[in-house]
């Protein structure tokens, strides 16, 4: 496995206990300028610029994060090859950036660090007429609540050696990019739009100059968006284009119109379009996937999201004119959550021959009457690449990663080298060294690694360290303090204890109530997937877990006592079954008013603070007798409160982060009250250093030096010397993803990512010695850093730590 390089333009001091010659560290470092103007109005989010440092870089521009793990793959939305070089390969995580291999996916190397604005990708386009270029437009269309937004199109002209950002910034997903075939300067984009809010840049684009300027040539409303793009593969003039309406909120999911939604053909290269609907169903259409084959070039599939029993797989034998259900998939086996997969690629050798992904891939040898599976990886499918002069040789991608096959799918390349994993959140034991565990979305279970490489050696490498310590993809888990063996874990809302010496895990669900598919009004406890677990800083037996109340359990979860009343503000008109107009998404991450973030006092085991995913900040003062709704006067109503953070140096001082982007406001929200929560002070204006479109996920405060702040935001790192009052980056050489958790921990920075796993920065007492105003303690001249003491540990061969 090849890790994350440092980003072009920085460099790496390996020692940091002396003061080094400055670096430029910049918020957003960008290898490329703009120079692209778009055709219509603009929208949507903007691109942040760079915060002004307050303190000067060069103090701390030595430290330097470490990747350390997990090396498992995380969810892979776009793949791409070219028959030009059979052995290299592309692929675009979620929230983890392009990765290219040049040996069948053996190792992968980060290819958009340090030039891309979304580390969220949503399609690869090599170039047909030119290896070389590359186009790679940001933002998922799987849009689940984690969802990433996108800020636009990348072009590559060296095989994705450097980039240029061009263009189509305000577009929020760009699921499909097409250039044309013989003319790689002419180039053909599809636009979601911001999946949160209505918005005018929906469309389909075109840019006749490799993506200098961009006119729209399709739009219909703001409400609904372009997802796929084919070219007809003997007349690239033929152009099918599906448009969805397709919104996110926090409690739901809108997926289908009636009157816009659907397929839509033009004969002259975008100039005019007309919507088909000959053979397909009427009123309701969802989400629709294309392919196209050369075998066969007016024979279009067209996976079709309708009211049962017309949804299914569609196929047109005559350039997309009329069109016949062939398959109405009776087991919902081809059409499952089809906001998040609908994905059918045909094989360029054969029209006959047809892939759909889905929870597993399916292979169809009959023009898609019939489907059985093929052999992979992982599950959870979403894309896939199949080599015109070979088709024997394909590029996969699912929620574990990108994977190579050479021989049709009975072998592939593996997944455990690609480190992209995506992660909740990130919580510490007290094993030397200590170990970092989270829930890992997409890969079934929890995660925890070590922070270094542990005592015992593991000729394996460093697959050979990870657990899956209880509970599932969601997480957290949560190791019980003194004993790291045990480990409380969670599953989707449901509560469980794994004891790693027995590999067994007990499961004590509150409630013991199915969540999924119900109204969560209905449910007498509105647990989500990443509810809260919290350890008494005081007990390691006493545990608090979170619906809309707060529970303790004294036993490991054997009995559980309700402590609080409904602490959020569940307004009724946002509790209903997830999903709609036509298929409902009832995985339970779309609960609304529930619990995010519960956080015991580590001065008095009578304070405990909540805030839930639709605004309100509690406390209670007496353990848990009365508890007082202090939620900041002026932060809109809804957001979602990610952390509490309660000063190590303060009783009375704690921080709080929320965000709502997933209702369309990027706005940073982080306060903080000096008074137990009576008066709050807004840290994060849009002005002093946090730009005023980057959400903040968390904040923490140093428990050695007071007033010194992390910030973990959508975009990157951030640092406070100065108790709020001014922020500036703190990238250094991690890499541009959702920072989504922060511990800081015997004197480390350890981070969990939405896309490119754990990172640690070791030893951050040098931050310790600089002040608020910047300076630090020597008057002129060079300064050393005291730095802490160090260990001498036993390193092994090939071991994967740095």
């Amino acid at each position: 496995m090849r890790f994350p390089a440092p980003i072009p333009g920085t460099r790496t001091v390996l020692a940091p206990l002396a003061a080094v010659a400055a670096i430029a560290v910049l918020a957003w470092p960008l290898a490329a300028q703009d120079g692209a103007s778009v055709d219509g109005p603009p929208a949507g989010v903007r691109n942040p610029a760079p915060a002004a440092a307050t303190v000067d870089p060069s103090l701390f521009g030595g430290l330097s994060f470490r990747f350390v793990g997990p090396s498992r793959g995380g969810r892979v939305t776009a793949v791409e090859g070219h028959r030009s070089h059979p052995h290299t390969f592309y692929q675009g995580a979620t929230g983890g950036g392009v990765w290219k291999t040049t040996n069948y996916g053996m190792t992968w190397e980060n290819i958009s660090d340090g030039y891309f604005r979304s580390p969220s990708i949503g399609h690869i386009e090599a170039a047909d007429s030119d290896p070389n270029i590359i186009y790679v437009g940001t933002g998922s269309d799987g849009i689940r609540s984690n969802i990433i937004i996108g800020k636009g199109i990348h072009k590559s002209t060296d095989a994705g050696e450097t980039w240029d950002h061009v263009g189509l910034e305000d577009a929020g997903q760009v699921p499909s990019v097409k250039a044309h075939p013989e003319n790689p300067d002419l180039v053909y984009a599809a636009a979601m739009g911001n999946p949160f809010i209505n918005n005018e840049t929906r469309g389909v684009y075109r840019s006749s100059n490799g993506g200098l300027d961009w006119e729209r040539i399709l739009f219909t409303s703001d409400s609904v968006g372009a997802v796929d793009l084919e070219f007809h593969p003997a007349d690239p003039d033929v152009i099918y284009a599906a448009m969805w309406r397709a919104q996110r909120y926090p409690w739901s999911i809108i997926s289908g119109a009636s009157d816009e939604d659907g397929i839509w053909k033009t004969t002259d290269g975008g100039e005019t379009w007309r919507r088909i609907t000959a053979g397909l169903p009427e009123g309701l259409i969802g989400k629709v996937d294309f392919s196209v084959s050369p075998d066969m070039p007016d024979r279009v599939y067209a996976l079709v999201e309708a009211p049962e029993p017309i949804e299914g797989l569609y196929r047109s034998d005559d350039a997309g004119e009329t069109w016949e259900l062939i398959n109405d998939d009776p087991r919902n086996q081809l059409m499952h959550r089809p906001f998040y997969f609908a994905n059918v690629i045909a094989d360029p050798t054969d029209g006959n021959v047809v892939y759909v992904l889905n929870l597993s891939t399916w292979k169809s040898a009959d023009g898609g009457e019939t489907f059985n599976t093929i052999p992979n990886v992982h599950g959870d499918d979403h894309d896939l690449w199949i080599n015109p002069d070979d088709p024997r040789i394909m590029v996969h991608g699912s929620d574990g990663g990108g994977v190579v096959t050479l021989d049709g799918g009975q072998t592939w390349s593996p997944v455990n080298n690609q480190p992209t994993a995506e992660l909740y959140q990130v919580d510490v034991d007290d094993r030397f060294p200590y170990w970092l565990y989270a829930g890992q979305q997409d890969d079934a279970f929890t995660v925890a690694v070590p922070s270094r490489q542990p005592s015992v050696s593991a000729p394996g490498g460093p697959d050979a360290y990870w657990r899956s310590p209880g509970g599932c993809e969601t997480g957290p888990a949560v190791p019980k303090p003194g004993d790291p063996d045990v480990v409380y874990a969670n599953c989707k809302g449901r509560f469980g204890v794994y004891n790693q010496r027995t590999g067994q895990e007990q499961q004590y669900y509150v409630g013991a109530v199915n969540m999924y598919g119900t109204n969560p009004a209905n449910l007498p406890y509105r647990f989500q997937r990443v509810v809260p677990i919290e350890v008494s800083p005081h007990d390691p037996n006493l545990v608090y877990h979170g619906s809309q109340y707060v529970h303790r359990t004294m036993d490991g979860g054997r009995s559980w006592e309700r402590i609080s009343p409904d602490l959020t503000a569940f307004p009724p008109e946002r509790q209903m079954v997830s999903g709609g107009p036509i298929t409902r998404d009832a995985t339970g991450e779309e609960h609304y008013s529930t619990l995010y973030v519960i956080e015991a006092s580590p001065h008095d085991p009578d304070v405990i603070w909540t805030g839930a995913n639709d605004g309100p900040v509690y406390v209670t003062l007496d353990g848990a007798e009365t508890w007082e709704n202090v939620t900041p006067a002026d932060m809109p109503p809804e957001g979602r409160i990610n952390s509490i953070d309660i000063s190590r140096h303060d009783p009375d001082k704690v921080y709080v982060a929320g965000y709502r982007f997933l209702l369309g406001d990027f706005r940073p929200y982080v306060y903080r009250t000096d008074d137990a929560g009576e008066t709050w002070t807004l840290l994060t204006d849009g002005t002093n250093g946090i730009p005023a479109d980057v959400p903040v996920r968390v904040v923490r405060e140093d428990p050695d030096r007071a007033g010194l702040l992390y910030a973990g935001t959508e975009f990157g790192l951030f640092i406070s010397f100065d108790d709020g009052a001014t922020w500036q980056s703190f990238q250094l050489d991690l890499p541009l993803t959702p920072v989504t958790d922060i511990e800081v921990y015997r004197q480390d920075l350890a981070l969990s990512t939405m896309g490119r796993g754990f990172w640690v920065l070791d030893d951050v007492t040098p931050l310790h010695e600089i002040g608020a105003d910047g300076s630090v303690a020597a008057e002129g001249g060079a300064h050393l850093f005291e730095g802490r003491p160090q260990y001498r540990t036993r390193p092994g061969r090939n071991s994967g730590f740095e």
